[in-house]
């Protein structure tokens, strides 16, 4: 009688690139649809335990020596460990895809993304060059480095350059307790690559913080769950805002610029949610600015402080308001005070001599 392990195990080899494929972008609908919150234990919990699989993996296959020739074998332990380790690394990439993105603003992070989508695609496509150490280092000081950005600050209540740096601190010493380990543990293998393995992770190390300090990493924690133009803001007997808004219906989901009808000195207000974990209390801007037509750029109109603290699961609610807002495409920047965009309102000012039909949502 045949084994049933072995046809699986024949079956999984023959058809690995489609399967692994398949599990990847799985995965991170899975995420997309799971993954919560930055602060939450289980999020954390599921990132930690990627993490230590992904270093087990990793010692283990620099344990067993130069066996490249087994990495489409089946039968042998290094063919496994290798797609361990790229699944586990899918997993990780994936779940920083989710947690980057819902705390960014595509227009100013797209440099960013444009590396860790690069950096999702090689563990998918590069299978080959997990037999470098090398490879397998960079992978996993990257994944190192995007899990302290967000969880120093969770843990300090803090964000800000110098938070930034403490997360780099970190992820330089954890990067190192594990060089050491695998140097112990794998000397012939550490020895032969650590001449690219150090020049990796300090090119790693200084592109991030070139892309932080440029503005184009998602300024995570931080998140905008909601956000809008609207006619007026007020709060209720309850606590609860009530917001005055037009109904566009179908048309906001078709252009970036949906159409605001504003009668001549009417205010403005745009509204925004700002997540931030508990105790984590910052303060933001709104930064209203409109598109210039003599000369097709961006010009600040107003820059609007505000509060926000942490622990509110839709986000702290907060507006500003504006007079005298002339026709034309306006958008209004939600910001931390370095900069670092968390989202936009866009919106068209059209002018109009009558009120619009308003209809009110109540968000408690």
């Amino acid at each position: 009688m045949s084994n049933p392990f072995i046809h699986i195990r024949n079956w999984y080899a023959r058809f690995e690139r489609p399967i692994s494929s398949a599990s990847l972008v799985s995965g991170f609908v899975f995420n997309a649809l799971t993954l919560k919150r930055v602060d939450m234990f289980l999020e954390n919990f599921w990132i930690v335990s990627h993490l230590l699989i992904v270093a087990i993996c990793i010692v283990c296959i620099n344990m067993m020596g130069n066996e490249n020739e087994d990495e489409k074998n089946p039968v042998k332990v290094y063919f496994w460990l290798v797609n361990i380790l790229q699944f586990f690394f899918g997993g990780l990439l994936s779940t920083f895809l989710v947690f980057y993105f819902r705390s960014s603003e595509l227009t100013t992070s797209w440099p960013f993304f444009l590396i860790l989508t690069f950096a999702f695609w090689a563990n998918e496509s590069l299978k080959r060059h997990y037999a470098r150490l090398s490879f397998q280092i960079s992978l996993f000081y990257l994944s190192l480095f995007l899990f302290a950005i967000f969880f120093v600050p969770v843990v300090e209540h803090k964000i800000g350059p110098g938070i930034f740096l403490l997360s780099g601190a970190v992820s330089l010493i954890a990067i190192g307790f594990f060089l050491l380990i695998l140097a112990f543990v794998a000397w012939k293998k550490f020895s032969q690559s650590i001449k690219i393995v150090l020049p990796a992770i300090a090119g790693i190390f200084v592109a991030v913080n070139l892309l932080y300090f440029f503005n184009l990493i998602p300024p995570i924690p931080l998140s905008l769950k909601d956000g809008g133009v609207c006619h007026s803001v007020m709060k209720d007997a309850d606590g609860n805002y009530v917001v005055q808004h037009e109904n566009t219906g179908w048309r906001k989901y078709v252009t970036l610029y949906p159409d605001f009808h504003l009668k001549a000195d009417d205010p403005v207000y745009v509204y925004s949610a700002v997540f931030s974990p508990p105790s984590l209390n910052t303060t933001i801007v709104h930064e209203w600015q409109y598109d210039d037509p003599q000369t097709r750029a961006w010009t600040d109109s107003e820059r609007i402080v505000l509060s926000v603290a942490g622990g509110r699961e839709g986000g702290f609610r907060t507006y500003s308001m504006k007079t005298g807002v002339a026709p034309g495409h306006w958008r209004v920047t939600v910001a931390t005070l370095k900069g670092r965009v968390i989202g936009r309102v866009r919106f068209n000012v059209v002018a109009a001599d009558t009120a619009s039909p308003l209809q009110p949502r109540v968000d408690d």
